[in-house]
Protein backbone atom coordinates (compact mmCIF):
# COMPACT_ATOMS: atom_id res chain seq x y z
CA UNK A 1 0.00 0.00 0.00
CA UNK A 2 2.87 2.41 0.14
CA UNK A 3 3.09 3.24 -3.65
CA UNK A 4 -0.75 4.14 -2.90
CA UNK A 5 0.03 6.16 0.02
CA UNK A 6 3.06 7.74 -1.66
CA UNK A 7 1.76 8.85 -5.05
CA UNK A 8 -1.62 8.95 -5.51
CA UNK A 9 -1.91 10.75 -9.04
CA UNK A 10 0.51 11.02 -12.33
CA UNK A 11 1.24 13.54 -14.34
CA UNK A 12 1.94 12.91 -18.13
CA UNK A 13 4.23 14.72 -20.59
CA UNK A 14 2.64 17.33 -22.52
CA UNK A 15 3.43 18.11 -26.08
CA UNK A 16 3.69 21.69 -25.57
CA UNK A 17 3.13 24.38 -22.59
CA UNK A 18 1.91 27.17 -24.88
CA UNK A 19 -1.82 26.86 -25.19
CA UNK A 20 -1.95 27.45 -29.10
CA UNK A 21 -0.12 24.41 -29.98
CA UNK A 22 -1.88 22.02 -27.31
CA UNK A 23 -5.30 23.24 -29.26
CA UNK A 24 -2.76 21.78 -32.35
CA UNK A 25 -2.30 18.63 -30.50
CA UNK A 26 -5.79 18.60 -29.64
CA UNK A 27 -6.45 18.84 -33.54
CA UNK A 28 -4.21 16.59 -35.04
CA UNK A 29 -4.67 13.62 -32.45
CA UNK A 30 -8.41 13.81 -32.89
CA UNK A 31 -7.83 13.52 -37.41
CA UNK A 32 -5.12 10.77 -36.22
CA UNK A 33 -8.14 8.89 -33.99
CA UNK A 34 -11.41 9.36 -36.46
CA UNK A 35 -9.20 8.16 -38.82
CA UNK A 36 -8.36 4.88 -36.96
CA UNK A 37 -11.28 4.74 -35.61
CA UNK A 38 -12.98 4.91 -39.36
CA UNK A 39 -10.51 2.58 -40.80
CA UNK A 40 -10.43 -0.05 -38.90
CA UNK A 41 -14.72 0.19 -38.73
CA UNK A 42 -15.14 -0.10 -42.26
CA UNK A 43 -12.32 -3.04 -42.44
CA UNK A 44 -14.80 -4.95 -39.64
CA UNK A 45 -17.60 -4.08 -41.45
CA UNK A 46 -16.66 -5.11 -45.17
CA UNK A 47 -15.92 -8.39 -44.01
CA UNK A 48 -18.60 -8.78 -41.72
CA UNK A 49 -20.83 -8.27 -44.54
CA UNK A 50 -19.28 -9.83 -47.35
CA UNK A 51 -19.41 -13.33 -47.16
CA UNK A 52 -16.78 -14.19 -49.70
CA UNK A 53 -14.06 -12.57 -46.64
CA UNK A 54 -15.45 -15.14 -44.34
CA UNK A 55 -12.11 -17.03 -44.22
CA UNK A 56 -9.76 -17.61 -41.48
CA UNK A 57 -7.19 -15.08 -42.85
CA UNK A 58 -9.96 -12.17 -42.76
CA UNK A 59 -11.29 -13.40 -39.13
CA UNK A 60 -8.04 -13.08 -37.85
CA UNK A 61 -7.45 -9.53 -39.85
CA UNK A 62 -11.38 -8.26 -37.83
CA UNK A 63 -9.66 -9.34 -34.76
CA UNK A 64 -6.44 -7.67 -35.75
CA UNK A 65 -8.36 -4.59 -36.07
CA UNK A 66 -10.67 -4.60 -32.92
CA UNK A 67 -6.92 -4.66 -31.14
CA UNK A 68 -5.74 -1.91 -33.04
CA UNK A 69 -9.24 0.22 -32.22
CA UNK A 70 -8.28 -0.90 -28.58
CA UNK A 71 -5.08 -0.03 -28.63
CA UNK A 72 -4.90 3.55 -29.79
CA UNK A 73 -8.26 3.89 -27.62
CA UNK A 74 -6.00 3.75 -24.48
CA UNK A 75 -3.83 6.13 -25.06
CA UNK A 76 -5.21 9.18 -27.49
CA UNK A 77 -8.16 10.30 -25.89
CA UNK A 78 -6.88 10.28 -22.39
CA UNK A 79 -3.79 13.02 -24.04
CA UNK A 80 -6.49 14.96 -26.21
CA UNK A 81 -8.70 15.62 -23.07
CA UNK A 82 -5.21 16.72 -21.14
CA UNK A 83 -4.17 19.09 -23.45
CA UNK A 84 -7.83 20.18 -24.15
CA UNK A 85 -8.33 21.15 -20.81
CA UNK A 86 -4.45 22.04 -20.30
CA UNK A 87 -3.83 19.48 -17.46
CA UNK A 88 -1.01 16.40 -16.90
CA UNK A 89 -2.52 14.52 -14.35
CA UNK A 90 -3.80 11.02 -14.21
CA UNK A 91 -5.06 9.05 -11.51
CA UNK A 92 -2.70 6.24 -9.91
CA UNK A 93 -6.02 3.66 -10.81
CA UNK A 94 -6.08 5.03 -14.00
CA UNK A 95 -3.07 4.66 -15.03
CA UNK A 96 -3.30 1.02 -14.04
CA UNK A 97 -5.95 0.20 -16.01
CA UNK A 98 -4.25 2.13 -19.23
CA UNK A 99 -1.29 0.34 -18.40
CA UNK A 100 -2.81 -3.02 -18.41
CA UNK A 101 -5.05 -2.26 -21.28
CA UNK A 102 -2.24 -0.88 -23.49
CA UNK A 103 -0.12 -3.85 -22.84
CA UNK A 104 -2.82 -6.41 -23.42
CA UNK A 105 -3.68 -4.78 -26.82
CA UNK A 106 0.02 -4.67 -28.03
CA UNK A 107 0.75 -8.27 -26.38
CA UNK A 108 -2.66 -9.34 -28.55
CA UNK A 109 -1.64 -7.42 -31.58
CA UNK A 110 1.76 -9.57 -31.53
CA UNK A 111 0.68 -12.73 -30.89
CA UNK A 112 -2.22 -12.43 -33.16
CA UNK A 113 0.35 -11.32 -36.20
CA UNK A 114 1.77 -14.20 -35.22
CA UNK A 115 -1.07 -16.60 -36.24
CA UNK A 116 -1.55 -14.95 -39.05
CA UNK A 117 1.70 -15.96 -40.07
CA UNK A 118 1.20 -19.45 -39.73
CA UNK A 119 -1.67 -18.90 -41.52
CA UNK A 120 -0.17 -17.82 -44.41
CA UNK A 121 2.47 -20.79 -44.01
CA UNK A 122 -0.61 -23.32 -44.33
CA UNK A 123 -2.67 -21.58 -47.14
CA UNK A 124 0.91 -21.22 -49.24
CA UNK A 125 2.69 -24.63 -48.44
CA UNK A 126 0.31 -26.85 -47.77
CA UNK A 127 -2.66 -25.65 -49.89
CA UNK A 128 -4.25 -29.12 -49.69
CA UNK A 129 -4.66 -29.40 -46.13
CA UNK A 130 -5.56 -25.75 -45.17
CA UNK A 131 -9.27 -26.30 -45.04
CA UNK A 132 -8.56 -28.97 -41.99
CA UNK A 133 -6.31 -27.30 -40.65
CA UNK A 134 -7.33 -23.87 -40.57
CA UNK A 135 -11.04 -25.22 -39.55
CA UNK A 136 -13.57 -22.85 -37.60
CA UNK A 137 -12.88 -24.35 -34.44
CA UNK A 138 -9.21 -24.37 -34.94
CA UNK A 139 -9.87 -20.25 -35.82
CA UNK A 140 -11.90 -19.56 -32.61
CA UNK A 141 -9.34 -21.52 -30.39
CA UNK A 142 -6.48 -19.84 -32.11
CA UNK A 143 -8.30 -16.45 -31.52
CA UNK A 144 -9.03 -17.16 -27.79
CA UNK A 145 -6.08 -18.12 -27.32
CA UNK A 146 -4.54 -15.22 -28.30
CA UNK A 147 -6.70 -12.46 -26.07
CA UNK A 148 -6.14 -15.03 -23.12
CA UNK A 149 -2.17 -14.87 -23.67
CA UNK A 150 -2.75 -11.29 -23.97
CA UNK A 151 -4.52 -11.04 -20.92
CA UNK A 152 -2.11 -12.89 -18.87
CA UNK A 153 0.96 -11.08 -20.12
CA UNK A 154 -0.30 -7.88 -19.51
CA UNK A 155 -1.23 -9.03 -15.72
CA UNK A 156 1.98 -10.50 -15.14
CA UNK A 157 3.83 -7.00 -16.52
CA UNK A 158 1.16 -4.88 -14.63
CA UNK A 159 1.02 -6.41 -11.19
CA UNK A 160 5.19 -6.61 -11.16
CA UNK A 161 5.50 -2.96 -11.78
CA UNK A 162 2.35 -1.27 -9.83
CA UNK A 163 3.99 -3.93 -6.81
CA UNK A 164 6.91 -1.51 -6.20
CA UNK A 165 6.81 1.80 -4.44
CA UNK A 166 7.29 5.26 -6.40
CA UNK A 167 9.20 7.77 -4.43
CA UNK A 168 10.97 9.69 -7.49
CA UNK A 169 7.82 11.84 -7.93
CA UNK A 170 5.41 11.64 -10.23
CA UNK A 171 6.00 12.97 -13.78
CA UNK A 172 6.48 10.40 -16.18
CA UNK A 173 8.17 11.74 -19.31
CA UNK A 174 5.52 10.14 -21.72
CA UNK A 175 2.45 11.27 -22.66
CA UNK A 176 0.62 7.91 -21.51
CA UNK A 177 1.45 5.58 -18.46
CA UNK A 178 4.43 3.64 -20.08
CA UNK A 179 6.17 0.91 -17.48
CA UNK A 180 9.63 2.26 -18.37
CA UNK A 181 9.43 5.49 -17.72
CA UNK A 182 7.11 4.37 -14.12
CA UNK A 183 9.97 2.32 -13.65
CA UNK A 184 12.14 5.65 -13.28
CA UNK A 185 10.00 6.81 -10.34
CA UNK A 186 10.97 3.76 -8.57
CA UNK A 187 12.47 3.72 -4.71
CA UNK A 188 15.30 1.06 -5.78
CA UNK A 189 17.14 1.17 -9.05
CA UNK A 190 15.54 -2.60 -9.83
CA UNK A 191 13.39 -5.16 -8.86
CA UNK A 192 13.55 -8.69 -8.87
CA UNK A 193 10.02 -9.28 -10.18
CA UNK A 194 9.96 -6.79 -12.90
CA UNK A 195 13.23 -7.79 -14.11
CA UNK A 196 11.78 -11.46 -14.61
CA UNK A 197 9.06 -9.95 -16.86
CA UNK A 198 11.68 -8.13 -18.97
CA UNK A 199 13.48 -11.26 -19.36
CA UNK A 200 10.41 -13.43 -20.14
CA UNK A 201 8.62 -10.88 -22.51
CA UNK A 202 11.60 -10.18 -24.54
CA UNK A 203 12.12 -14.22 -24.59
CA UNK A 204 8.61 -14.45 -25.91
CA UNK A 205 9.04 -11.67 -28.51
CA UNK A 206 12.06 -13.13 -29.86
CA UNK A 207 10.15 -16.37 -30.22
CA UNK A 208 7.16 -15.03 -32.18
CA UNK A 209 9.27 -12.91 -34.16
CA UNK A 210 11.84 -15.72 -35.11
CA UNK A 211 8.69 -18.19 -35.61
CA UNK A 212 7.40 -15.23 -38.46
CA UNK A 213 10.47 -15.20 -39.82
CA UNK A 214 11.25 -19.19 -40.39
CA UNK A 215 7.46 -19.32 -42.00
CA UNK A 216 8.53 -16.47 -44.45
CA UNK A 217 11.35 -18.05 -45.38
CA UNK A 218 9.66 -21.41 -46.24
CA UNK A 219 6.34 -19.58 -47.83
CA UNK A 220 9.25 -17.69 -49.76
CA UNK A 221 10.49 -21.01 -51.16
CA UNK A 222 7.38 -22.19 -52.05
CA UNK A 223 6.42 -19.75 -53.83
CA UNK A 224 9.23 -19.11 -55.92
CA UNK A 225 8.24 -22.95 -56.85
CA UNK A 226 5.24 -22.13 -58.26
CA UNK A 227 5.17 -22.61 -62.30
CA UNK A 228 2.70 -20.06 -63.55
CA UNK A 229 3.97 -15.58 -62.48
CA UNK A 230 0.20 -15.10 -62.23
CA UNK A 231 0.53 -17.65 -58.87
CA UNK A 232 3.30 -16.46 -57.45
CA UNK A 233 2.00 -12.49 -57.71
CA UNK A 234 -1.39 -13.56 -56.33
CA UNK A 235 0.81 -15.71 -53.17
CA UNK A 236 2.61 -12.55 -52.66
CA UNK A 237 0.06 -10.30 -52.89
CA UNK A 238 -1.76 -11.97 -50.27
CA UNK A 239 1.70 -12.07 -47.90
CA UNK A 240 2.91 -8.37 -48.86
CA UNK A 241 0.11 -6.82 -46.28
CA UNK A 242 1.23 -9.26 -43.44
CA UNK A 243 4.66 -8.24 -43.59
CA UNK A 244 4.16 -4.95 -44.28
CA UNK A 245 1.94 -4.65 -40.70
CA UNK A 246 4.51 -6.84 -38.98
CA UNK A 247 7.78 -5.03 -39.93
CA UNK A 248 5.68 -1.70 -39.06
CA UNK A 249 4.80 -2.67 -35.24
CA UNK A 250 8.12 -5.04 -34.03
CA UNK A 251 10.68 -1.92 -35.71
CA UNK A 252 8.61 0.68 -34.15
CA UNK A 253 8.19 -0.95 -30.69
CA UNK A 254 11.68 -2.51 -30.40
CA UNK A 255 12.92 1.06 -31.18
CA UNK A 256 10.95 2.70 -28.80
CA UNK A 257 12.20 -0.33 -25.98
CA UNK A 258 15.58 -0.75 -27.07
CA UNK A 259 16.45 2.51 -26.84
CA UNK A 260 18.83 4.24 -24.43
CA UNK A 261 17.32 4.53 -21.08
CA UNK A 262 19.64 7.55 -20.10
CA UNK A 263 17.90 10.05 -23.23
CA UNK A 264 15.88 11.31 -20.49
CA UNK A 265 12.34 13.39 -20.85
CA UNK A 266 12.48 14.82 -24.86
CA UNK A 267 11.23 15.31 -27.82
CA UNK A 268 12.30 12.18 -29.02
CA UNK A 269 10.57 10.14 -26.25
CA UNK A 270 6.70 11.72 -27.44
CA UNK A 271 7.63 10.96 -30.70
CA UNK A 272 8.58 7.37 -30.34
CA UNK A 273 5.50 6.96 -28.29
CA UNK A 274 3.60 8.49 -31.08
CA UNK A 275 5.21 5.80 -33.65
CA UNK A 276 4.34 2.71 -31.99
CA UNK A 277 1.15 3.44 -29.94
CA UNK A 278 -0.44 5.96 -32.94
CA UNK A 279 1.14 5.19 -36.44
CA UNK A 280 0.64 0.96 -36.77
CA UNK A 281 -2.95 1.26 -35.51
CA UNK A 282 -3.70 3.98 -38.20
CA UNK A 283 -1.88 2.58 -40.93
CA UNK A 284 -2.94 -1.75 -40.74
CA UNK A 285 -6.31 -0.67 -42.01
CA UNK A 286 -4.48 1.19 -44.87
CA UNK A 287 -2.23 -1.05 -45.79
CA UNK A 288 -4.73 -3.88 -45.86
CA UNK A 289 -6.93 -1.47 -48.25
CA UNK A 290 -4.75 -0.83 -50.58
CA UNK A 291 -2.66 -3.79 -50.98
CA UNK A 292 -5.42 -6.30 -50.75
CA UNK A 293 -7.92 -6.29 -53.97
CA UNK A 294 -10.43 -8.54 -52.34
CA UNK A 295 -10.96 -5.92 -48.88
CA UNK A 296 -10.40 -2.94 -51.92
CA UNK A 297 -13.44 -4.57 -53.44
CA UNK A 298 -15.47 -5.11 -50.39
CA UNK A 299 -15.09 -1.50 -49.43
CA UNK A 300 -15.71 0.29 -52.53
CA UNK A 301 -18.79 -1.77 -52.70
CA UNK A 302 -20.02 -0.78 -49.23
CA UNK A 303 -18.94 3.46 -49.82
CA UNK A 304 -20.72 2.42 -53.01
CA UNK A 305 -24.38 0.85 -51.49
CA UNK A 306 -24.19 3.26 -48.58
CA UNK A 307 -23.77 6.63 -51.10
CA UNK A 308 -26.56 5.30 -53.31
CA UNK A 309 -28.56 4.34 -50.41
CA UNK A 310 -28.23 8.33 -49.15
CA UNK A 311 -29.31 9.48 -53.35
CA UNK A 312 -32.29 7.18 -53.12
CA UNK A 313 -33.77 8.64 -50.00
CA UNK A 314 -32.48 11.98 -51.25
CA UNK A 315 -34.69 11.59 -54.29
CA UNK A 316 -37.68 10.02 -52.43
CA UNK A 317 -37.54 13.28 -50.05
CA UNK A 318 -37.87 15.67 -52.71
CA UNK A 319 -40.31 13.82 -54.42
Amino acid sequence: MSNQTTVTEFLLLGFSDIRELQILHFVVFLVIYLAALMGNLLIITAVALNHHLHTPMYFFLVNLSILDLGSISVTIPKSMANSLMNTRSISYSGCVIQVFLFIFFISADFALLTVMAYDRHVAICQPLHYATVMNRRACVQMAAGVWISGILYSALHTGSTFMISFCGGNMVDQFFCEIPHLLKLACSDSDLNETVAIVFSACLALSCFVFIIVSYVQIFKAVLRIPSEQGRRKAFSTCLPHITVVSLFFFTVAFAYLKPTFSGASGLDLMVGVLYSVVPPMMNPIIYSMRNREVKGSLSKLIGWRLFSKNKMSICLHL
